[in-house]
């Protein structure tokens, strides 16, 4: 704390009451340096622009000097800023190390261990299997958090994340866990009445369920199918991937799914376009974590449900939904997407 705050002249104009800066003023300081705007970094703090301008007003008077130019197009470090960001950043990763150090230490193997991970995959693979885990340690609590928005495993918003990009910070540990192979689909329903698309020219004569989330590439759906534009093509919009497989699943268009949507038993009909998409799944967790058994087991087990040589539908090779249903038997489980879909309310 006193050597970020002591530095440069401007920060020795009041040494006593840079001293007394409040650790909650620099977390505010990282977020708006962070969003590069006071109204975006409020609304991911849950507080008023108002609220948050006076308390950076407050830590900048402290400790003697401007930590941002401010102007219409939003915040931009000033060279003060600059030089203390990496400072409190540090006391941050530290403050953070606290924290991961006691959640791991009483009873190491009981308690909870969150993890984070994207909806689909969260909800239709990680879930069903997390039921059987749970028969086998009783005393592990998993709080599995399904969404889209990726959690910062670094700044403790989940203790082990699987996202669609690995992350560059090199406090955690990173490993690839598989592929998830897109495909376009509809219903059966769907494919009965409407008929299906001999060729991408033939796409603007059907309807698109379209996915617009975090962690989705918005330009892919164009890019893949070799379109300059979706538009007059999108029948439905959803942020949620449920969604799209529900819409589809009930004749709303073509939507696309990972393949692992038919192996595991969604009455869906792969569309041949010539195209197809991925996506590569990464697990991270903080290195904190490597010598607690708990989490530990939950690692292992993540890796082991989503093994490509068990499941070939996270090969890194493509494999024509029609091939994969036979080689995905084994995999069912006793529940698949549709049970999921069929226990739906409409």
């Amino acid at each position: 704390m006193q050597q970020v705050l002591h530095r440069g002249a401007a920060l020795m104009q009041h040494p006593e009451e840079a001293l007394n800066a409040s650790w909650d003023d620099l977390k505010l300081f990282l977020a708006c340096a962070k969003f590069k705007s006071f109204r975006n970094a409020a609304e991911e703090l849950g507080l008023t622009s108002t609220t948050l301008m006076r308390r950076i007003d407050r830590l900048e008077e402290r400790i003697g000097c401007k930590l941002f130019l401010r102007d219409q197009s939003g915040l931009t470090l000033s060279d003060e800023g600059t030089a203390m960001i990496a400072d409190v950043a540090h006391m941050e990763r530290h403050a953070f190390n606290v924290f991961r150090r006691a959640s791991r230490s009483s009873n190491d193997m009981s308690g909870t261990v969150r993890v984070a991970v994207t909806e689909g995959p969260g909800n239709f693979w990680v879930l069903p299997r997390l039921i059987d885990f749970q028969k086998t340690y009783r005393k592990i609590t998993v709080d599995l958090r399904c969404a889209m928005e990726q959690a910062d495993v670094a700044r403790l918003e989940s203790d082990i994340a699987i996202q669609f990009e690995p992350p560059t910070n090199p406090d955690l540990i990173v490993a690839k866990l598989g592929r998830l192979h897109i495909y376009p689909f509809v219903s059966r329903e769907y494919a009965n009445l409407y008929g299906l698309p001999a060729s991408l020219a033939e796409l603007p004569n059907h309807r698109i369920v379209k996915q617009n989330a975090p962690q989705v590439d918005d330009g892919a759906y164009a890019r893949v199918l070799g379109l300059k534009s979706l538009e007059g093509i999108v029948g439905i919009k959803t942020n949620s991937s449920v969604g799209v497989l529900y819409a589809v699943e009930r004749g709303a268009g073509i939507g696309f799914l990972p393949t692992v949507s038919i192996a595991l038993g969604a009455p869906l009909v792969p569309v041949d376009l010539g195209v197809s998409h991925h996506a590569d799944l990464w697990l991270t967790y903080h290195k904190e974590f490597r010598t607690s058994e708990r989490h530990k087991i939950v690692v292992d087990w993540l890796k082991k449900i989503f093994d490509p040589k068990t499941h070939p539908c996270f090969r890194d090779e493509f494999i024509h939904p029609n091939t994969l249903v036979p080689m995905m038997t084994a995999a069912r489980e006793g529940f698949g997407l549709s049970g999921y879909v069929a226990a739906t309310p409409g």
